[in-house]
């Protein structure tokens, strides 16, 4: 039980070296995202109020639909700026940076 304490006490150590090693460039890219990640729920949000107020039902599942796209796109688009971050510290940080795949 005493080798267990001492190999999690460990890990959270180095846990914590990890994350004091993140770099300028991936707070920066880590912030971008994060606003594009909202800009694009902002987005989304005002095509899903249209899209409540639609007249037909038709226009409401393709304002929702609409509104979907947009926030997969933010996502995506995100998850690339988040990734270029983690890659401009010569890959100091890659490892807890989102896969674009």
């Amino acid at each position: 039980m005493k080798k267990f304490a001492i190999a999690a006490a460990s890990l959270f150590m180095l846990a914590g070296v990890a994350a004091c090693g993140e770099s300028a460039a991936d707070k920066a890219a880590e912030k971008q995202a994060d606003a594009i990640e909202a800009t694009g729920e902002a987005r989304a949000d005002q095509l899903e109020s249209q899209a409540a107020t639609a007249p037909t039902a038709a226009e409401a599942g393709a304002l929702n639909a609409q509104a979907d796209q947009v926030e997969k796109n933010a996502d995506r688009k995100a998850d690339m700026v988040e990734q270029q971050g983690g890659n401009a510290d010569g890959g100091m940080t890659t490892s807890n940076t989102p896969s674009t795949h």
